[in-house]
């Protein structure tokens, strides 16, 4: 009777509203390419959710105990698959971030956020009478650093930078000294200049289009500025589902997966694109409400993480189409097409009400 009552029906009723939301869009955002509809994005997105729904079940069903008890395991498959893509990965526009599969793109460095913030769990609750000493933080940063290079790598500079986020969440809730995560934020900060130095050409000029998109229109900053103009066309309530102009015209590359929130603005307008916002605000406050009433650290850490990822992932996303924030690839949760991001948020919203039904049996 607990887990029947504790179950966070709600959030799942969310997820699902946000993956129709992101069908639609996926097939409005393709249409244009008039292929069978076998074939589609459309019913390969639908398919990948087939296989995420399976996934979310087993995730649900097994106590996320489990899940840490292999924690370790996880986390050292996914950092192999992040070096064999290195290796034997398939390159597309400049980057090698996936294993092409029947036809399928598997991407690892969605799943490694995950793992990431499983390992992380592991560690941080077996050493919790401890984590206040600075020796403490040897491992963790250990665990951060080796994903955070691979993705680099790729590259793939927006999920390397997420994972330091999530990072500092975990040792936040942990009871890491302030003092010391203050200290490596610091020192993060001062060695951005020598950072810059390490970044493809083109991401420099990503950087450099978002402090002015117009020094390169036809350019690195076409994108940006289609994206923006797209969103404003919008209006309040939109041009309607199949009726965005930006869309069909195929001014807007990469309208399907990095930019498909500006798809979302420019056929339902800034109401339908403010109830999206609104339900990734309601992932990430269930999220946290979930960690500040979990008493078990495995699980407070678990939930922590994944409210970072799943807010900061929408956030950046969506600041990206918009010009708040640099273009940085990554994709909007559960409304992107791609199926590795699909099923690894589906998993992670999983573990969220996994632990919101057991947070007080351990």
């Amino acid at each position: 009777m607990k887990k029947r009552k504790d179950f966070d029906y709600l959030l799942l009723i969310v997820m699902f509203i946000i993956f129709a939301i992101g069908a639609a869009t996926i097939y409005s955002a393709t249409k244009s390419r008039n292929l069978p509809l076998e074939e589609s994005f459309f019913v390969k997105q639908l398919n990948w959710m087939g296989i995420g729904i399976a996934l979310l079940v087993v995730t649900i069903s097994i106590s996320y105990q489990r899940f840490i008890d292999v924690a370790y395991i996880l986390y050292g498959i996914n950092v192999l698959l992040l070096v064999a893509v290195l290796i034997v990965g398939h390159a597309r526009l400049g980057a090698q971030r996936w294993f092409s599969i029947g036809g399928f793109a598997f991407q690892p460095s969605e799943f490694i956020k995950l793992s990431l913030v499983l390992a992380l769990a592991n560690y941080v609750a077996s050493k919790k009478d401890s984590m206040k000493e600075m020796k403490s933080l040897i491992v963790p940063v250990m665990l951060l650093a080796i994903p955070f290079v691979l993705v680099i790598l790729q590259p793939d500079l927006g999920t390397a930078l997420l994972l330091v986020p999530i990072f500092f969440a975990i040792m936040v809730v942990s009871g890491a000294r302030l003092k010391y995560l203050g200290i490596m934020i610091l020192t993060g900060l001062a060695g951005l200049p020598v950072f810059w130095h390490f970044l493809r050409d083109y991401q420099k000029q990503r950087l450099m289009v978002f402090v002015n998109p117009n020094i390169d229109p036809l350019g690195a900053g076409y994108t940006i500025i289609q994206s923006k103009i797209a969103v404003g066309s919008g209006g309040l309530f939109g041009k309607g589902w199949l009726n965005g102009t930006q869309n069909q015209l195929n001014f807007l590359p990469e309208r399907h997966t990095d930019f498909i929130f500006s798809i979302v603005g420019e056929e339902w307008g800034f109401l339908g694109a403010a109830a999206l916002v609104l339900m990734y605000f309601f992932i990430a406050k269930r999220a946290f409400n979930i960690a500040a009433l979990t008493s078990d650290l495995y699980g407070k850490a678990i939930a922590s993480g994944i409210g970072v990822m799943i807010s900061l992932q929408s956030v950046i996303n969506i600041s990206m189409t918009i010009g708040l924030m640099p273009v940085v690839g990554i994709p909007l949760p559960l409304v992107s097409y791609g199926g590795s991001s699909l099923i690894a948020t589906v998993i992670a919203i999983g573990l969220l009400i996994n632990v919101g039904i057991r947070r007080s049996t351990f």
